[in-house]
């Protein structure tokens, strides 16, 4: 039998009628208020991210395949769409889809307004799934018949400030040559993302317009975007497209297209490591004074152990595991306190936000188990280690005068 633990645990049974009893509950409430903090704010910080990066990606892809010379202003140099890589690519492991596309710059005029927007073209290949998601009104347009689709979706956004709404026509002009053309459209769906900067900026039709616009033929395309498994694959699939796709082509990543966006992002990181830093000493210091108190309490204790021959090592030792069983209890509270409350926002949607200010209508909550864990592994290991240098004390204590005190 382990005498040190057989005694941590006399202490923990007897705890309740001792005067530290009020203290260890308040230590167990700072710990498990401590993780639960922490689980909310991981999980609210890490599904800002997750949301806003899986946001930016719907506008354009993972990785993003065009000419080397094409530049930022959205007028890109054809390239055929039969590329003897695209076989290679859509076997290779964690890629998950590869669509063609093409851009325009053009402005949308209307009898109070005038905006510049970006004509985005997508093909029969195009996966609808995150904006079927987004739309708010109408529906999405098909590119299967022989003939271009004059349908375009729009954001609500632009829908807003044009005063459109689904069905209406929507005009609107392109340079080409140095000389304005001008096509007629129709409004299928409204979307709506959050997103103002893109949602202002794009929408999206057909990909044929664009070809007869700058007089391509069928094959020819602006690029290609690809799709990835997994976000945090991010650069090393970009590395392996780049050197697929020949030295004619160039390979950018959605985080190489729009580092801003990505650096706002990271930035978010360092709210959390702050969170994270304050509530492990808060806990951390919390357990300390108990430590300390629990020793105080038993003295007497103390010193009747060393008069029996046991060693500071030993004695220091109850106490670690007293205190590492109020750490345990306070982790297990916390956990059911944090993950109750991202449940809860999660599938009930209980805080809203401005969606403006905010990029999202409601408080975003990603519960990844692998985080819960390092939560959980961090906490007890930093309380534990902060624990260690209040438990010399023991050592400090004299036989003799412990035996005596009261």
């Amino acid at each position: 039998m382990n005498l040190e633990r057989f005694i941590a645990r006399r202490m923990i049974v007897g705890g309740p009628g001792s005067f530290s009893a009020p203290v260890i509950r308040i230590a167990i409430l700072s710990v498990a208020l401590g993780l639960a903090v922490m689980i909310v704010s991981v999980a609210i910080v890490t599904g800002f991210q997750k949301q806003i990066r899986d946001k930016i990606v719907g506008f354009g892809s993972h990785v993003q395949i065009a000419k080397f010379d094409s530049n930022n202003s959205f007028e890109f140099s054809p390239i055929s769409k039969n590329q003897a890589f695209l076989k290679t690519l859509k076997k290779t492991k964690g890629i998950k889809n590869i669509q063609v596309f093409a851009t325009k710059a053009g402005i949308i005029k209307t009898e109070e307004q005038i905006q510049g927007v970006v004509f985005k073209g997508v093909g029969t290949d195009f996966d609808w799934s995150f904006f079927n998601d987004k739309l708010i009104d109408g529906k999405t347009f098909s590119t299967k018949d022989t003939n271009a689709s004059q349908s375009v979706i729009i954001s609500q956004n632009l829908a807003d400030l044009l005063k459109i709404k689904v069905g209406d026509p929507l005009r609107m002009y392109f340079i080409i040559e140095n000389l304005p053309r001008a096509r007629r459209f129709k409004v299928s769906g409204i979307y709506s993302t959050g997103l103002a900067e893109f949602d202002l900026k794009f929408i999206f039709g057909d990909i044929r317009q664009i070809q007869k616009l700058n007089g391509w033929g069928e094959d020819s395309v602006s690029g290609f975007d690809v799709y990835i498994n997994d976000f945090a694959q991010l650069d090393k699939m970009g590395k392996l497209v780049y050197n697929e796709v020949g030295y004619e082509l160039n390979a950018k990543t959605i985080r190489e297209l729009y580092p801003q966006m990505f650096d706002w992002l990271d930035l978010q990181d360092m709210n959390v490591v702050i969170i994270l830093i304050l509530m492990v000493l808060v806990s951390g210091m919390a357990m300390i004074s108990t430590l300390l108190i629990l020793i105080l309490e038993r003295t007497n204790m103390i010193g009747v152990l060393k008069a029996l021959g046991a060693r500071n090592l030993g004695i220091r030792r109850i106490f670690i595991y007293n205190a590492a069983y109020i750490i345990g209890k306070g982790l297990i509270y916390g956990n059911i306190a944090g993950i109750g409350i991202c449940l809860l926002q999660k599938y009930f949607s209980i805080v809203s936000l401005p969606q403006e200010s905010y990029f999202m209508s409601v408080v975003p909550i990603n519960l990844d188990i692998l985080h819960l864990l390092l939560l959980n592994a961090g906490t007890l290991i930093a309380c534990t280690i902060m624990l260690i240098l209040p438990s010399f004390v023991v050592t400090r204590i004299s036989p003799v005068k412990a035996i005596r005190f009261d």
